[in-house]
Parts: structure tokens; sequence; C-alpha cells
């Protein structure tokens, strides 16, 4: 028999903003699928969560490989049904290249092999578990960095930051999860990105930044969004807690 209770699935769930995501949203009631790609560090993750009254589960999860995401797809549809939010998570960024002319390409792949192709695979993997649900929600998980509207403005925080190929690879992403979300707008399946701000987490080095619950707020409230919400749109969350749209 289908749970009743809502249902969600993060990528790269077992630490950082992913964990938090989890945390915030499962003490909300709902069923926490950790999609990770080492199962034990996602069984820790899940009894941390268990123990804090959480009901979360685990599921071994590499973006980057189709046969494991459809086998996490048959797992979470077996035993649950169907699914109500998928919150792409998982993201890859390598130190800083000295500039982008000197960017190894290599590196750029990988990153877009997992902020790219890993979030569409898993998205095309788990929609036909989503087109169960009466109000799905898809939340990618962008970044400030990806906006070319700020990236060309000598007035924006992010004029004199680099990372190129990460940038390129998350302004992708917000393109994929434009055109998601006007597919999927009939079938009342919301499509958003967030960017979680600037967040002190294992890959930005555990430097500065605020806490991953901080930079869960906008995925959290997006996941939770009502009928009339947005769909389509980048967000982050303002000093007080609420939505607000940014720059593609």
């Amino acid at each position: 028999m289908t749970d009743t209770r809502t249902s969600v699935l993060i990528t790269g769930a077992n630490k950082g903003i992913g964990l938090a995501i989890a945390r915030q949203l499962g003490k909300h009631g709902y069923i926490i699928w950790l999609g990770c790609r080492d199962v034990s560090r996602a069984d820790t993750a899940v009894q941390r969560l268990q123990g804090e009254g959480i009901d979360a589960r685990a599921v071994q999860l590499d973006v980057t490989d189709e046969m494991s995401v459809a086998a996490a797809a048959r797992t979470v549809g077996q035993d649950n049904g169907g699914l109500d939010v998928l919150v792409n998570n998982a993201g890859l960024m390598h130190a800083p290249p000295p500039s982008i002319s000197e960017e190894s390409i290599n590196e750029i792949r990988q990153m877009f092999e997992t902020n790219v192709f890993g979030a569409l695979r898993v998205t095309q993997a788990f929609l036909p578990l989503l087109r169960r649900s009466k109000g799905a929600r898809i939340v990618m998980m962008s970044s400030g960095l990806s906006s070319l509207e700020d990236a060309l403005d000598m007035r924006s925080e992010t004029w004199d930051v680099g990372f190129g190929g990460y940038c390129a690879s998350k302004t992708a992403l917000n393109m994929l999860t434009v055109k998601l979300a006007k597919e999927l707008d009939r079938e009342g399946i919301k499509v958003n990105a967030v960017d979680p701000g600037l967040t002190s987490t294992d890959m930005t080095g555990n430097g500065p930044g605020h806490s991953p619950e901080m930079g869960a707020r906008p995925a959290v409230a997006l996941a939770m969004m009502h009928a009339f919400g947005p769909s389509g749109g980048l967000f982050a969350c303002s000093t007080q807690g609420e939505l607000v749209r940014k720059n593609w």
C-alpha cells in the first residue's frame, strides 16, 4: 500500500545543505529518501535523522551512473509508490582555477556530468513517480554564480569571481530548469532553481559563509510551495527568510 505522507528524494544528502534540507523537511513530516553514492555514509545520516524522530531512508544513487539512478527509482517506486518532491542537490566544484583560459577541460566536463547531466538524468528517471503526485515539486540546486546578468554587472558581488567551468554548469542547469518548468506546467509540476548563498560546507572548504541550515531554506520553501506558487524561476532567501526571485 502506498504511504499517503509526502515523500521527498534528495540527492547528495548525507551532509551539508542536502542533509539540512532533509532535516528541515523531515521535521514537517515528510518521508525522506537520502540518495547518496556512499551507502555507508547515507546510513549514518539516516540514523542521525531517525534519532530526531524523522522518517528517513537511504538509497544508493550516483547521479553520474545511469544504472544506479534507474535502480534508485525502482527502489523508491516499489517502497513508496510515488514521489512528491525531488531535490537535485548533488553537486561538484573543483579547486579555484587560475583563469578560464587555463581551466582544465576534464574538470569542467566532470562538473557538467554531475551538475547538469546528473540533475537531468535523475529528473528523467523519477518523473514517472513524480507524475503520480497531485502536485509534485522539482528543486534544482543552482548558485548565485550562475547569473549571466550579475556576471556582467561591475556592481555585482560576483563580478570578480572566477570558477568559469562551475559557473557555466550552473547556468546550463538554469536553462534546463526553465525548459522543464514550461514542459511540466500543464501537469501541475513546478520546477524551480535555488541559490543557497555562500554556505560553509565541505565543497567550499568550510570557509566563510552561513550555515547549511540557512543555505537549505530556499529549497525547503520551494519544496513545500502551494499550488499558486511560481515555476521556472531562480530563488534565494532574504535575511527575513522570504523567497526572493533572482536574475537569471
